[in-house]
């Protein structure tokens, strides 16, 4: 854990766990046409069905897990990034992947 407090008040900037538990989970579900259009074409998988990644990594991601990450599209990132929350069945699932200790 950082003792950075920009990394307390957000624990995901100090995980980053759930972009990379596995490729099939930045998929695109209820985002409308216009808000992908916003994706660098770069980032968005061969089927259009969701995130590229790097093995199950998101390649919008940046930085180490369990360490320092951030999200190189954040603003733009689809509707399944902005639901998992920090402590939610999700979040405890992909920590526990990479050896994190869930969030209380």
């Amino acid at each position: 854990m950082s003792d950075d407090p920009a990394a307390a008040a957000s624990p995901c900037q100090a995980c980053g766990a759930c972009c990379a538990y596995s490729s099939n989970w930045p998929r695109f579900t209820i985002e409308e046409d216009a808000a992908l259009d916003l994706i660098p074409s770069e980032l968005v998988n061969d089927r259009l069905s969701g995130m590229r990644c790097d093995g199950d990594r998101c390649c919008a991601l940046r930085g180490r897990i369990g360490e320092a990450t951030a999200c190189g599209i954040y603003a733009l990132r689809p509707d399944v990034c902005r639901t998992c929350m920090p402590g939610d069945a999700e979040c405890a699932m992909a920590r526990r992947k990479f050896g994190l200790p869930a969030l209380a």
